[in-house]
Protein backbone atom coordinates (compact mmCIF):
# COMPACT_ATOMS: atom_id res chain seq x y z
CA UNK A 1 0.00 0.00 0.00
CA UNK A 2 1.51 3.44 -1.03
CA UNK A 3 1.71 6.14 1.73
CA UNK A 4 -0.12 8.69 -0.54
CA UNK A 5 -3.40 6.35 -1.10
CA UNK A 6 -6.53 6.87 -0.54
CA UNK A 7 -8.89 4.83 1.32
CA UNK A 8 -12.74 5.35 0.74
CA UNK A 9 -14.09 5.75 4.42
CA UNK A 10 -18.44 5.69 4.36
CA UNK A 11 -19.28 8.86 5.75
CA UNK A 12 -20.79 9.44 9.30
CA UNK A 13 -24.29 9.14 9.80
CA UNK A 14 -25.87 12.14 11.11
CA UNK A 15 -26.68 12.27 14.94
CA UNK A 16 -24.45 8.91 15.44
CA UNK A 17 -21.36 8.79 17.71
CA UNK A 18 -20.24 6.17 16.99
CA UNK A 19 -19.42 6.89 13.49
CA UNK A 20 -17.77 9.65 14.68
CA UNK A 21 -15.66 8.15 17.01
CA UNK A 22 -15.37 5.02 14.12
CA UNK A 23 -13.71 7.62 11.78
CA UNK A 24 -11.05 8.97 14.13
CA UNK A 25 -10.45 5.58 14.71
CA UNK A 26 -9.88 5.08 10.69
CA UNK A 27 -7.48 8.15 10.46
CA UNK A 28 -5.74 6.82 13.29
CA UNK A 29 -5.56 3.25 11.35
CA UNK A 30 -4.60 4.68 7.95
CA UNK A 31 -1.81 6.75 9.72
CA UNK A 32 -0.49 3.62 11.40
CA UNK A 33 -0.67 1.95 8.14
CA UNK A 34 1.32 4.24 6.99
CA UNK A 35 3.78 4.53 9.69
CA UNK A 36 3.76 0.66 8.97
CA UNK A 37 4.21 0.84 5.67
CA UNK A 38 7.27 3.50 5.55
CA UNK A 39 8.76 1.36 8.30
CA UNK A 40 8.60 -1.76 6.09
CA UNK A 41 10.25 -0.09 3.09
CA UNK A 42 13.01 0.99 4.82
CA UNK A 43 13.46 -2.30 6.38
CA UNK A 44 13.06 -3.59 2.90
CA UNK A 45 15.95 -1.17 1.76
CA UNK A 46 18.17 -1.80 4.30
CA UNK A 47 17.65 -5.40 3.68
CA UNK A 48 18.68 -4.79 0.21
CA UNK A 49 21.77 -2.75 1.04
CA UNK A 50 22.62 -5.69 3.58
CA UNK A 51 22.16 -7.98 0.44
CA UNK A 52 24.53 -6.21 -1.80
CA UNK A 53 26.91 -5.82 0.81
CA UNK A 54 27.16 -9.63 1.30
CA UNK A 55 27.22 -9.95 -2.79
CA UNK A 56 30.12 -7.66 -2.79
CA UNK A 57 31.87 -9.59 0.06
CA UNK A 58 31.28 -13.23 -1.08
CA UNK A 59 32.44 -11.90 -4.87
CA UNK A 60 35.60 -10.50 -3.14
CA UNK A 61 35.99 -14.16 -1.15
CA UNK A 62 35.05 -16.21 -4.05
CA UNK A 63 38.10 -13.99 -6.26
CA UNK A 64 40.73 -14.81 -3.48
CA UNK A 65 40.08 -18.29 -2.81
CA UNK A 66 40.38 -18.55 -6.75
CA UNK A 67 43.35 -16.60 -6.28
CA UNK A 68 44.39 -19.28 -3.48
CA UNK A 69 43.74 -22.18 -5.25
CA UNK A 70 45.86 -21.09 -8.43
CA UNK A 71 48.70 -20.42 -6.09
CA UNK A 72 48.10 -23.00 -4.47
CA UNK A 73 48.12 -25.23 -8.12
CA UNK A 74 51.28 -23.43 -9.20
CA UNK A 75 53.24 -24.25 -5.72
CA UNK A 76 52.27 -28.11 -5.51
CA UNK A 77 53.26 -28.27 -9.33
CA UNK A 78 56.59 -27.19 -8.61
CA UNK A 79 57.37 -28.73 -5.78
CA UNK A 80 56.58 -32.17 -7.98
CA UNK A 81 59.08 -30.41 -10.49
CA UNK A 82 61.63 -30.20 -7.74
CA UNK A 83 60.96 -33.64 -6.01
CA UNK A 84 60.96 -35.43 -9.06
CA UNK A 85 64.06 -33.99 -9.97
CA UNK A 86 66.02 -34.65 -6.64
CA UNK A 87 65.34 -38.36 -6.73
CA UNK A 88 66.54 -38.12 -10.20
CA UNK A 89 69.81 -36.59 -8.63
CA UNK A 90 69.69 -39.11 -6.00
CA UNK A 91 69.52 -42.02 -8.30
CA UNK A 92 72.47 -41.02 -10.36
CA UNK A 93 74.30 -40.63 -6.41
CA UNK A 94 73.58 -44.31 -6.23
CA UNK A 95 74.32 -45.48 -9.30
CA UNK A 96 77.83 -43.51 -8.96
CA UNK A 97 78.39 -45.08 -5.55
CA UNK A 98 77.52 -48.45 -6.55
CA UNK A 99 80.04 -48.19 -9.73
CA UNK A 100 82.52 -46.53 -7.20
CA UNK A 101 81.71 -49.65 -4.82
CA UNK A 102 82.61 -52.27 -7.64
CA UNK A 103 85.62 -50.34 -8.67
CA UNK A 104 87.22 -50.25 -4.92
CA UNK A 105 86.37 -54.18 -5.22
CA UNK A 106 89.01 -54.18 -7.75
CA UNK A 107 91.33 -51.84 -6.80
CA UNK A 108 90.91 -53.92 -2.89
CA UNK A 109 92.69 -57.10 -5.00
CA UNK A 110 95.45 -54.88 -7.18
CA UNK A 111 96.04 -53.87 -3.60
CA UNK A 112 97.03 -57.58 -2.68
CA UNK A 113 98.61 -58.50 -5.66
CA UNK A 114 100.79 -55.27 -5.18
CA UNK A 115 101.64 -56.30 -1.32
CA UNK A 116 102.29 -59.60 -2.12
CA UNK A 117 104.76 -58.42 -5.19
CA UNK A 118 106.32 -55.78 -3.20
CA UNK A 119 107.41 -58.81 -0.43
CA UNK A 120 108.87 -60.21 -3.62
CA UNK A 121 110.91 -57.57 -4.55
CA UNK A 122 112.12 -56.73 -0.70
CA UNK A 123 113.46 -60.96 -0.39
CA UNK A 124 115.05 -60.23 -4.13
CA UNK A 125 116.58 -56.64 -3.10
CA UNK A 126 118.06 -58.95 0.09
CA UNK A 127 119.27 -61.46 -1.84
CA UNK A 128 121.03 -59.10 -4.73
CA UNK A 129 122.69 -57.35 -1.75
CA UNK A 130 123.94 -60.51 -0.14
CA UNK A 131 125.38 -61.39 -3.18
CA UNK A 132 126.98 -58.40 -3.61
CA UNK A 133 128.10 -57.95 -0.69
CA UNK A 134 129.82 -60.56 0.94
CA UNK A 135 130.42 -61.26 4.39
Amino acid sequence: MDAGAEIEVDPPVDGDTSAEESGSNQGEILRTLATVEKDSKAIAESFSSLFVSLRSTLSEATGSSVDHMSCFGDAAGRLQVTALDASTKGNRYINSCLRLNEEIKGVETLAARLKHLRRNVDVLDTAVNKLLRPP
